[in-house]
């Protein structure tokens, strides 16, 4: 599968993601700067905080471009957590930004009735169409989820997706938190070493 670059943003838990690629006999890369993206066959975004503190970095890294080349070369990369928000078409946390626009939609402020935010705890994703990202997890599995924001896009950019609220069915579409999966472009929200057994085995 050739070697797994696993992006440096500055932001996230790098030594978490090594280990559980390594765990795999996976050779990986940390790439600190776009000179190092033809050295991997695919890249792994992570990320913890807000969505324009990592438009921030990738721009200042010089990240963007390079990036989106990557993926128009049909390169998988996958994006974890704020990683996966990143490769929408614009965020809104911090104030409204431009993303890398892989995938087209926006992450925007959840808006859960009463529930409370951040969204914190476990909840079942249910897959809307299979994807190879996808196989050996079982529909309905719970996952854990961290986050006030949400990612929305077309349906057909969406292949697994969770309800935080809403119990009203025709409300319930405006609330899903959605993950969007296009070409080789890879996202769902599960724990770093699930991300790593996933990604390897794809």
């Amino acid at each position: 599968m050739g070697t797994v670059g696993i992006l440096d943003i500055e932001m996230g838990n790098l030594r978490s993601l090594c280990n559980a690629i390594d765990s795999l006999g996976v050779d990986s890369l940390v790439v600190g700067e776009p000179s190092a993206l033809p050295d991997v066959s695919r890249v792994l975004i992570p990320g913890v905080g807000s969505y324009r503190a990592a438009m921030g970095n990738l721009t200042r890294l010089g990240f963007v471009d390079p990036l989106r080349r990557f993926a128009a070369a049909g390169k998988p990369v996958l994006g974890i957590c704020l990683g996966m928000q990143v490769l929408s078409t614009r965020g809104e946390e911090g104030g409204a930004v431009p993303g890398l626009a892989l995938i087209p939609g926006d992450v925007v402020l959840m808006e859960p009735d009463s529930l409370r935010l951040p969204h914190v705890g476990w909840n079942s994703v249910s897959f809307r169409s299979p994807h190879p990202v996808l196989e050996g997890i079982r529909d309905g599995k719970d996952f854990y989820f961290v986050h006030s924001y949400e990612f929305r896009c077309a349906p057909e950019h969406s292949y697994a997706e969770t309800n935080y609220g809403a119990p009203d069915p025709e409300t319930m579409q405006d609330l899903f938190v959605r993950y969007g999966i296009e070409h080789d472009l890879e996202s769902i929200p599960v724990l770093c070493e699930r991300f790593g057994v996933t990604f390897g085995s794809a």
